[in-house]
């Protein structure tokens, strides 16, 4: 069996993701709740995988132990890819004795080389860490020359799968086996790869897997050629209607693609319509495409593909079981709300049939049971708690068989179709209650508010067949309350609410829209009658303000009506009028408009003169911004000759805003006075500027000729007309030419043949000359300025362009610039001529358009591009010129990148320190400089994490500088820094420990155990525990020396044993906690004394036998667990009886330490120590001492654990 495992590195959904600290280095747990329940834990690993290097056919194990509550589930996965298990590819185990899990690669190849990642999930957290597998290829490989013949023949394969016609189509041949095998894989889900191996007898996964890859790669580049997406892809599915489908979605780039239909590789015809002519069609809903299969038999058996263009684009197996039905399902009659159960049975085995119920497809869930006999025969279906909708045809279908047959489902009583439904009724209106039962001949009783209600006066009550209706003809307060309907023992309910919500009649809500009209200066009154349930809000607007009280405005509201008046209006005071009323049932609203009527405002400007010629005036104007709410009667004009002092009135001219003057005098100037008329009055006037009659206006200049072509015989100009012709029809040009170094203009047209076009070929002209041209319109008053003149221009036949620039390339960039250089084309005689200039050009990777950087043409063979975006990507190319035009480009061969030449990031500084050690409350600082091009991304971790915000980082050019203002102990940690770019990149990384003075340890007390030694032991300090590196010194005083001395330093334990204690003298301790701050107040134990003379005494014993003092080993002071940071020593003791006395063996992992000079025992009346001075991880093991005399045997055991 073979699965895929696919495992996303998300958390869940609706789950918290609180990020916790594991002890493993590069364990990442991610915690799902804030607070966890009591014992319950999130995963963590003690013992995460370890990455590998192996070489090629060998076997690679990853070993995981993970721990919490519950016990964690755990799933492996590679980045690149699916993690396949299979017994010859990768295979998961757990071992219950060492608990270890597993996973494991019988035989490496190169494909398995990646990053692994495991994963620890429960139901409070995950946990996770990576892994690497590098996979070494040593000498000649069987496989990769396998892997390489297979390649060989997976291309030649994929060539003989793409033999087709020229029209796209397959050739006309049966698939063979192989062809149709791969086909079928195509398209197949993951999941069924296993079992469609299995049938084809492919028994090299890996090699399958690998060659299906590039085939799927290859195919998905060819589809994307015709198909912009496809999904959906549905197997071949087999209805109840004796037809099979093929389903897929695709969106194609050309509507107008061919789409062929092959049955194992065989062109099979349809049609796109639903006809009975072919058996086979296809139906486009949209981007769904729908194959369709009718009248199945067994010959329809086969391997069903579907191409668009020349490329396959799905394929599907179709598989034609022989089965029938020996006993067809049958009608079946049930009572509402009981189950109905249809029955089948097959002639042969089958794992399932498919169920459909009124042509929907139908699957296990609380409507439906599906279940199946062992022996595969019988299969059931049960329609649990049936309902009238229940009822229809249901239908099984196995294989290419079907049958089918009724649901009924029967009444057992009357029942409700439609129930009554909540009504909102209005005081003064009808309203009407209804419900439909599920028999004509039933017959029912209504209530209101649980009291029995018949026709009367104000309400009826009908039966019409099933629907029961009960009206009220005019509702009133009364009316409101529950209705029931009851018929037969089931009864429906619904409430009537009766409202009383503001309204206007019909009649008097048409009269108050009309618009009222007044004239200025008058009033206007609005009046409208309401009804409703008091109180009632009125408000009344003016263009959306809301009115109220003032000198000119009254509103009157009496019982049942609301009015409005308005004085001295305005027309301003024109605009919608509204009347809002609102009560606790709803709100009404009615519109009118206001029309205040006003003399016309003047007549507006600017003056558009259409024609001043010397017979005629023609003008036009705009009409008046307000004509006052009236139409325009005229508009009455009055004209004066400029120098007169008299106005001659020409009359009402009419509506229209325009006018024709045509008694004029040449040359004369006129001024017009302009009024409106209405049926109101007449408005101010506006008066024009003066306009004069045939005035004489010179047109502008037109533009500078342009050479259009130029050979030695014949100059071909073109130019633009004059954007100023003044007020007259151009009528046509004179064009002027001019030698090159000569002052002298001449005419090119003859004085009385001006040119009527806007362009000219001058013939008169001189082989080689060089040539410039200027040209002037010509309107009534005469010609105008002239142009100004064109480019020079010789008289030659014209230029071939130029060839590509040679050796283009880049000679430096910076962040801004870019230097070019190139070498001049090449003088091809009658092909390419010589290059006279350069233009350079670059285009940003983002935009499909080139920028031109020198608008002249270029002398020089070298150029620097400035301005460019720091780090941004451009193209780059040069274009030759000369009076042939421009020659082709020539491109750089890459895109340039906007930046120095690139260096691979690198520290700069001689010495930097990996360790510091900052007081807490003060600064801690850490400058580090480097070198990178382009600019370096700079990032900070704090123990594989991304900083804190307290931490400030400040970056400039080259250098890089991490701050913590007020240290605390918790910023203790390593702190990386990454500095990459698109080079590479470099990582450093520093310790910093965040510490203070250690407070003194607790009481001190000592104990005699072994004769002759003083065991001196106190309580840890309230820093241990914060901090890993505190330790511990004991000074010793005598009462013969009275001096302190250090008699034991670095202690990691709360308790040291003293040798050599002397009878009768005076012995203090002093204990101190230290760190890497300094030391703490010392912590003093009380005197200490072993007398040296006892007092003497008789003892008279009898006389016995002499006493055998003789006993085996044994230990009175046990070795106990040490735990040592990695670099510190490590003292170990224990304290041992026996007679004769033991000999002691120090052993590590079972191996001798006596004579390893590493260790320092001693063995000092019956105290056994060892020190190790610098702790490393080799140190790591278990410890065990072994004393032995020739009365017995005693051994004792430790672990040590050194930490980083």
């Amino acid at each position: 069996m073979w699965k895929r495992s696919k495992v996303t590195d998300q958390t869940a959904a609706g789950q918290a993701g609180i990020k916790k600290k594991s002890k493993v280095p590069g364990v990442m747990i991610t915690q799902f709740l804030e607070e966890l329940p009591e014992e319950m834990t999130t995963p963590d690993f003690t013992r995460k995988p370890i990455a590998l290097t192996i070489q090629e056919g060998k076997v690679a194990i990853f070993k995981a132990i993970v721990v919490g509550t519950p016990t964690p589930t755990i799933t492996w996965s590679r980045a690149t890819g699916d993690l396949i298990f299979h017994p010859e590819l990768c295979v998961q185990k757990y071992d219950d004795i060492s608990r270890e899990h597993t996973i494991e690669f019988p035989k490496v190849s190169g494909e398995d080389a990646d990053t692994y990642k495991c994963f620890a999930t429960n139901e409070y957290g995950r946990a996770v860490c990576t892994v690497v597998l590098n996979v070494i290829s040593v000498g000649f490989s069987k496989t990769k020359e396998l892997q390489k013949k297979q390649g060989e023949e997976s291309t030649d394969f994929r060539k003989k799968l793409k033999k087709r016609k020229d029209d796209g189509t397959r050739e006309e041949k049966p698939m063979e086996t192989e062809e149709k095998v791969w086909e079928i894989l195509l398209s197949a889900d993951k999941k069924d790869y296993e079992h469609i191996c299995a049938e084809y007898g492919i028994t090299d996964f890996r090699r399958m897997l690998k060659k299906l890859s590039e085939m799927k790669k290859e195919r998905e580049e060819e589809i994307a050629e015709f198909v912009t997406h496809i999904s959906t892809l549905k197997p071949i599915e087999v209805r109840d209607d004796d037809c099979a489908t093929i389903e897929l979605d695709m969106d194609l780039k050309d509507p107008s693609s061919k789409i062929f239909l092959y049955k194992n590789g065989v062109m099979i015809p349809f049609t796109k319509e639903d006809s009975e002519a072919l058996k086979h069609n296809l139906k486009q809903v949209g981007k769904k495409y729908v194959f369709t299969i009718k009248n199945l038999g067994s010959e329809d058996a086969g391997l069903y593909s579907v191409d668009v263009g020349g490329v396959n684009v799905f394929s599907t197996e179709f598989k034609v079981p022989e089965v029938d039905f020996a006993v067809k399902i049958k009608e079946v009659k049930a009572e509402e709300r009981e189950d109905a159960l249809f029955q089948c049975v097959l002639t042969a085995p089958l794992n399932e049939v498919n169920w459909f119920g009124k042509s929907a497809a139908l699957t296990n869930d609380e409507k439906h049971e599906i279940t199946v006999s062992e022996d595969k025969l019988i299969h059931k279906m049960i329609v649990r708690d049936c309902m009238p909708l229940d009822g229809g045809i249901y239908a099984a279908v196995a294989g290419i068989k079907s049958c089918n047959a009724w649901l009924i489902v029967e009444d057992p009583g009357v029942h409700f179709h439609a129930g009554l439904s909540d009504c909102k009724a209005i005081v003064g209106e009808a309203a009407e209650l209804e419900c439909k039962v599920s028999r004509e001949d039933c017959e029912g009783i209504w209530f209101k508010d649980g009291d029995e209600i018949k026709s009367s006066e104000g309400i009826t009550i009908t039966k019409e067949g099933t629907f029961h209706r009960l009206k009220i003809h005019k509702v009133t307060e009364e009316f409101a309350g529950k209705y029931k309907f009851e018929a037969d023992g089931r009864k429906t309910e619904s409430l009537i609410v009766v409202e009383d919500p503001p309204r206007f009649s019909t009649a008097e809500l048409e009269a108050f829209k009309t618009p009222v009209t007044v004239k200025k200066g008058h009033k206007a009154s609005f009046k409208l009658p309401y009804v409703g349930r008091e109180p009632i809000k009125i408000q009344w607007y003016l263009e959306g303000e809301e009115l109220s009280e003032e000198t000119n405005i009254r509103l009157d509201h009496s019982d049942g009506c609301s009015s409005l008046l308005l004085t001295k209006l305005q027309r301003k005071d024109s605009g919608e009028v509204k009347i809002k009323l609102k009560n606790e049932f709803g709100t009404v609203e009615a519109f009118s408009q206001l029309v205040v009527l006003d003399k016309p405002t003047p007549p507006m400007g600017p003056l558009d003169i259409t024609e001043a010629s010397s017979s005629v005036i023609d003008f036009k104007w705009r009409a008046p911004k307000d004509s006052g709410g009236c139409k325009i009667d005229n508009y009455i004009l009055e004209r004066q000759q400029i120098g007169r002092n008299t106005w001659k009135k020409v009359g009402p001219i009419g509506p229209e805003a325009t006018y024709r003057d045509s008694d004029v005098d040449h040359g004369r100037k006129y001024c017009y006075r302009i009024r409106v008329e209405t049926e109101i009055g007449t408005s101010e006037l506006m008066e024009t500027e003066d306009i004069q009659a045939g005035t004489k206006a010179y047109p502008g200049s037109p533009s500078a000729p342009k050479v259009v072509t130029a050979f030695k015989g014949c100059i071909k100009l073109s130019w633009s007309p004059p954007s100023n012709t003044g007020g007259t029809n151009i009528l046509g040009y004179n064009l002027e030419k001019r030698k090159k170094g000569s002052n002298l203009w001449g005419p090119v047209n003859p004085p009385d043949g001006m040119i009527q076009g806007k362009g000219y070929e001058v013939k008169d002209v001189a082989e080689g000359i060089e040539y410039e041209f200027r040209v002037s319109a010509i309107n009534n008053s005469g010609a105008g300025e002239f142009s100004t003149p064109s480019e020079f221009v010789f008289a030659r036949d014209p230029k071939k362009p130029p060839g590509k620039a040679i050796d283009f390339k880049v000679t430096d960039s910076t962040y801004t610039n870019l230097s070019l250089a190139w070498t001049k084309p090449k003088d091809i005689v009658g092909v390419e001529d010589d290059a006279k200039g350069y233009f350079v050009e670059i285009r940003p990777a983002a935009n499909t358009e080139w920028d031109r950087c020198n608008s002249n043409a270029l002398n020089m063979t070298f150029y620097t591009v400035k301005g460019l975006k720091s780090m941004a990507m451009y193209w780059v190319r040069i274009i030759a010129t000369n009076d042939g035009g421009e020659g082709e480009p020539q491109e750089l061969d890459n895109y340039i990148l906007a930046m120095p030449p690139p260096v691979r990031p690198r520290f700069t500084d001689a010495k930097i320190k990996s360790f510091m050690v900052v007081r807490a409350g003060n600064s801690a600082r850490f400058n580090i400089n480097f070198e990178a091009s382009p600019w370096p991304e700079v990032i900070w971790l704090k123990d594989g994490s991304p900083v804190s915000k307290k931490v400030t980082l400040s970056n400039a050019e080259a250098t890089s500088q991490l701050l913590i203002p007020s240290a605390e102990r918790s910023d203790t940690g390593i702190y990386t820094i990454i500095v990459k770019n698109i080079v590479g990149q470099e990582s450093f990384s520093i310790e910093i420990r965040v510490t203070d003075e250690p407070k003194p340890p607790g009481p001190v007390e000592t104990d005699e155990n072994v004769p002759g030694t003083v065991t001196v032991s106190w309580t840890a300090s309230p820093d241990e525990k914060r901090d890993d590196r505190l330790h511990y010194m004991v000074t010793k005083r005598d009462s013969c020396k009275r001096t302190w001395n250090t008699i034991a330093d670095r202690i990691f334990n709360n308790r040291f044993t003293v040798c050599n204690i002397m009878p009768g003298r005076e012995y203090q301790f002093r204990v101190y906690a230290k760190n890497d701050m300094g030391s703490s107040k010392h912590s003093e134990s009380q005197k200490w004394l072993i007398s040296a003379k006892k007092e003497k005494f008789t003892v008279h014993v009898p006389e016995t036998k002499a006493c055998n003092l003789e006993c085996p080993p044994k230990f009175l002071v046990p070795l106990r667990m040490h735990t040592a940071p990695q670099g510190y020593e490590c003292y170990m003791s224990c304290a041992i009886k026996g007679d004769p006395t033991p000999h002691v063996t120090w052993l590590r992992n079972n191996i001798s330490l006596n004579t390893n000079t590493n260790y320092f025992i001693s063995n000092t009346c019956g105290v056994c120590s060892m020190l190790i001075l610098r702790v490393g991880p080799k140190d790591t093991g278990e410890y065990k001492i072994i004393a032995e005399n020739s009365i017995g045997r005693a051994e004792c055991a430790t672990n040590l654990t050194v930490r980083d």
